[in-house]
């Protein structure tokens, strides 16, 4: 037994040493050298993806990385993987590497001169690389916007069940909404329906006024969010679960009985205005204002009333006050974020707000972790490409992501990221050599 453990100490030592080797020429690259990195390896995808997909036995460019087109067709497995090292590995890691200097050069200037030009210039370049990698394929660019709103509501639930410490299940009743409220506002106004009648303005304008529709659908979100809020006051657990979980109900249920919007049937016809731009927006100020949200005084609040109520209130903290704000903001961002989902699909039906979408939502924000808004992005990003990736195995897929999240959950009971803060202007400071920042 005390050879085995010595052995399993050695071998541990071993990798990581290994690990500490094959990572020590990539400590000096900045975020920024990784952008510069990706952005070469979509713009080699876009220029020879496909001949080098067809040249590795691929019939088309892989719109997930291969897993795909590997798990169809097992033995395109070492082509799938070959294609992913030549496209993506070996380029983000080059250029990485050759750009780091010049990398901390430019991220040391700007953030010295001004952090917000950092800034603009981080996000301008994610964007430019989600949108030329999306660009690829139609299927690409809707996993793409999806992934984005799921970072939005994945984020938002994480405030109620993360930071206020309660466990909310009521996300998938104020996404649904968000997305009926502002269906009614787009269709209702803009577009000629059999269902709401004929549009009322001109089509041409009813772009520009998408954001009220969304903020509508936010607030009726918000509005729902007292109905659960009031009488959860003073319980919780269990007991805020199933009243959560009624409210769930109780809206999926009344959507399938209002006939003047489709009931069971749906409501269709969404103009297709929530475009790749305008989610990614939506999801930076989401993001922005949301992670400013939990480091201020109220969200510190917040984190004070999830680790002891009692003493919260025996320190001053307004303990209604802070869940209920906390509760009805989390609502908002949820319904927001309903109503972009409805644009992008282009159609609500009542069935898609239920177990399944609030399974999902909390495999999200548990396998990313509490507290954390990396863990919210990191956990709607992983399990949403996983679910697709998985398509292929059909309703094996759910067997594989579960006991994923079982091991995840044994091995970090809060999530793979749980409990850190998110300063992105600290993320894309300039590397500084060992001993530099003494």
């Amino acid at each position: 037994m005390a050879v085995t453990s010595e052995t399993m100490t050695t071998n541990r030592e071993r990798l990581g040493l290994l690990r500490t080797r094959l990572s020590q020429p990539f400590v000096m690259v900045p975020i920024l050298g990784w952008f510069l990195g990706a952005l070469a390896a979509v713009m080699i995808e876009l220029l020879v993806g496909l001949p080098i997909a067809r040249a590795l036995g691929m019939p088309r460019i892989p719109a997930l990385f291969g897993v795909v087109i590997a798990l169809q067709k097992p033995a395109l497995i070492p082509s799938a993987f070959l294609y992913d090292l030549i496209i993506y590995g070996l380029p983000i890691l080059l250029i990485a590497r050759l750009t780091a200097a010049p990398s901390n050069w430019i991220a040391g200037r700007l953030f010295n001169i001004r952090s917000w030009l950092s800034v603009l210039l981080h996000i301008g370049l994610l964007y430019l690389i989600v949108f030329l990698w999306s660009g690829v394929s139609d299927y690409r660019l809707l996993v793409v916007r999806l992934i984005m709103i799921a970072i939005i509501w994945t984020l938002s639930l994480n405030l109620i069940n993360g930071y206020m410490g309660e466990f909310s299940c009521s996300h998938p009743g104020f996404i649904a909404l968000g997305a009926y409220t502002a269906s009614i506002f787009t269709v209702g106004l803009f577009v000629n329906d059999n269902v709401l009648g004929s549009s009322i303005l001109p089509e041409s304008i009813g772009h520009f006024l998408f954001p009220i529709g969304l903020i509508l659908g936010g607030m009726m979100a918000a509005v729902g969010a007292i109905l659960v809020a009031i009488p959860s006051f003073n319980t919780r657990g269990d007991y805020l679960a199933i009243i959560s979980l009624a409210f769930m109900f109780m809206v999926k249920s009344l959507f399938e009985n209002l006939e003047m919007l489709g009931g069971a049937r749906g409501l269709g016809g969404q103009p297709d205005w929530a475009t790749l731009p305008t989610v990614f927006i939506w999801m930076i100020l989401g993001i922005w204002i949301m992670n400013n949200f939990v480091r201020s005084t109220l969200g510190k609040a917040l984190n004070a009333v999830r680790d002891g109520e009692i003493a919260a209130g025996a320190m001053t903290v307004n303990t209604r006050r802070t869940k209920f704000v906390a509760f009805l903001f989390g609502a908002f961002w949820a319904g927001l974020a309903g109503g972009l989902f409805a644009h992008v699909i282009r159609y609500v039906n009542p069935s898609t707000f239920g177990l399944t979408m609030l399974a999902e939502n909390l495999a999200m924000v548990y396998f990313g972790g509490l507290n954390s808004v990396q863990g919210s992005i990191v956990g709607a990003t992983s399990i949403n490409l996983l679910g697709e990736a998985l398509r292929p195995l059909e309703i094996y897929k759910w067997l594989v992501i579960p006991l994923l999240l079982i091991i995840v959950m044994i091995r970090r009971p809060t999530g793979l990221i749980s409990f850190t803060k998110f300063d992105f202007t600290q993320a894309i400071k300039p590397k500084e050599k060992p001993g530099e920042g003494v």
